[in-house]
């Protein structure tokens, strides 16, 4: 593919029901002349929202603290349609969250290329939890093969105001199945989404996939900083130094979404070697508050 890196998303809409919002997907490299990760400091810490996803076997997720969107997503010719109650987001009674992507079209769902073939599900928190600044992290275990894209991210809560990309996006966590072994972290905000997201990639060493066990993705987001981490090994950090004159947006309430794709421009569609269901599986997903500062 010559341009990986276009738009994912779907349409945004009123933030009352974001049945359809905007994302893109994250950059594949650390872009030139950013900053080394750096330290932070915390003086305090004090959960603010937690979901261990405990309950009987195939409920479905609290919704006090998520809420479902459906549909398809022409922006990135994803070949999902997203559905609504406990179809493809169920719980295990392990204490996981499982969404499950699955090939199939039960209800003849009509999806911007016709009759939809895949089936998976998207949950964000948009009216439930926003938070300012904070650690946002999630353990998760991603599915694996051609054309999957699990991703966890957040959006600016003013989207229904201002609109994608000035809302701005933090992608925590984003893996495409042609690489096993690597996941990408991403800012996104005016002048600088889509291809010109800013973002680096983190590849597990020896060759380890992300999908054969369970992995902690994080951000430590401050004034004017968001470094990503895995399993607390940081590997980038972002500041308005970065942007290239441009506007950085990060200093606000954002959401959490969580989904997982199948096909699009990024990943590429399934092919022979997929094979399906293939899950998500998600044991925590957990946020606090802390007096973060970036160094002096």
């Amino acid at each position: 593919m010559t341009s990986p890196h276009l738009p994912r998303r779907l349409l945004a809409a009123a933030l009352c029901t974001l049945s359809a919002l905007a994302l893109v997907p994250a950059s594949s490299g650390l872009a030139a002349g950013a900053p080394a990760p750096g330290p932070h400091t915390a003086t305090a810490t004090a959960a603010t929202f937690t979901d261990g996803f405990d309950g009987p076997a195939g409920s479905a997720v609290d919704g006090a603290k998520w809420q479902i969107e459906t549909g398809d997503n022409v922006n990135n010719h994803e070949r999902q349609y997203y559905t609504a109650g406990n179809s493809n987001a169920a719980l295990d009674g392990q204490g996981h969250l499982v969404i499950t992507a699955r090939r199939e079209n039960p209800n003849t769902y009509q999806c911007w290329y016709g009759t939809c073939e895949y089936t998976s599900a998207r949950l964000n928190t948009s009216g439930r939890f926003t938070q300012t600044y904070g650690h946002v992290e999630a353990r998760m275990k991603v599915p694996r093969g051609q054309g999957m894209w699990p991703a966890f991210w957040m959006l600016g809560d003013d989207i229904g105001q201002v609109g994608w990309p000035n809302s701005g996006e933090i992608d925590v966590m984003e893996n495409v199945g042609f690489e096993p072994s690597t996941v990408h972290g991403t800012l996104h905000g005016p002048g600088y989404s889509g291809s010109g997201g800013i973002g680096a990639a983190y590849t597990l060493p020896g060759g380890q996939a992300f999908a054969d066990d369970f992995h902690t993705f994080a951000v430590d987001w401050a004034p004017g900083s968001v470094t990503w981490s895995v399993d607390g090994n940081v590997y980038q950090r972002r500041t308005p130094a970065d942007l290239g004159g441009n506007t950085w947006v990060f200093d606000k309430p954002f959401f959490l979404i969580l989904n997982l794709a199948v096909g699009g421009y990024w990943p590429g569609d399934p092919d022979g070697s997929t094979t399906f269901p293939q899950q998500l599986v998600v044991d925590h997903v957990r946020v606090t508050t802390s007096d973060l500062r970036p160094p002096a």
